[in-house]
């Protein structure tokens, strides 16, 4: 009887040590250290080559980031003061790096004056940037301001004289299509280039022209 009872126990143990083991088994390998992002560089770079991934986007957060994408005016003007020159360069040099990507400048105002004057107004402040970073060494052909939004996305909403409403902003608008790069799928040098070195930039302004008077925003 002790004997058949020690035989059983023995098969019992055997038996369950097995099924541990095909339980094991039927795990993946790396499943034990695998925090969910196993594979994803691969993916990443499938995806990048195929250009299915939007690196667009990742490249406006990562402006957004690195540099200050917004500057200030004073009332009623579209001149740019020694602050707003000082973050426009530091714009610049970001930019350069990344030739094969465009910009584009939003203008704005604050609530005073009519809404017709104040898209005027918010326009001539992205020219101004856009004219100023010209002058710093960036193509044109990558910088647009066409696009006003007067007085219509206040970040303070009040009927009073707002500093922090007028404003342009610029983000990253896209890729330049005819670029080698691009032509050749190289979006990863585009995205991930260390810095380059590059022509110290002048320091002249080109005017901006002054304004009427008494109106706005």
């Amino acid at each position: 009887m002790r004997g058949h009872m020690k035989t059983t126990v023995i098969l019992l143990g055997a038996t369950l040590a097995l099924g541990g083991c095909g339980a094991q088994f039927l795990r993946e390998a790396g499943t034990s250290i695998d925090n969910g992002t196993f594979g994803n560089a691969t993916m990443n770079n499938t995806q990048i080559m195929a250009g299915e991934k939007n690196y667009v986007i990742d490249l406006a957060r990562r402006f957004a980031a690195d540099v200050p994408s917004t500057i200030n005016f004073a009332f009623n003007s579209s001149q740019l003061d020694a602050e707003a020159q000082s973050i426009l360069r530091q714009q610049a040099d970001w930019i350069r790096q990344f030739p094969e990507v465009r910009f584009r400048v939003y203008g704005h105002t604050d609530l005073v004056g009519s809404d017709a004057y104040n898209q005027r107004l918010g326009l001539r402040r992205a020219q101004a940037a856009v004219r100023y970073l010209s002058t710093l060494g960036i193509s044109r052909d990558r910088l647009e301001a066409v696009v006003s939004y007067g007085e219509t996305q206040p970040l303070i909403v009040t009927e009073n004289e707002e500093r922090r409403n007028r404003r342009t902003v610029t983000e990253v608008s896209g890729f330049v299509r005819s670029h080698p790069s691009l032509l050749d799928g190289k979006y990863a040098e585009v995205v991930y280039r260390e810095y380059i070195t590059s022509a110290v930039p002048p320091t002249s302004l080109e005017g901006t022209g002054g304004l009427a008077a008494g109106t706005e925003g």
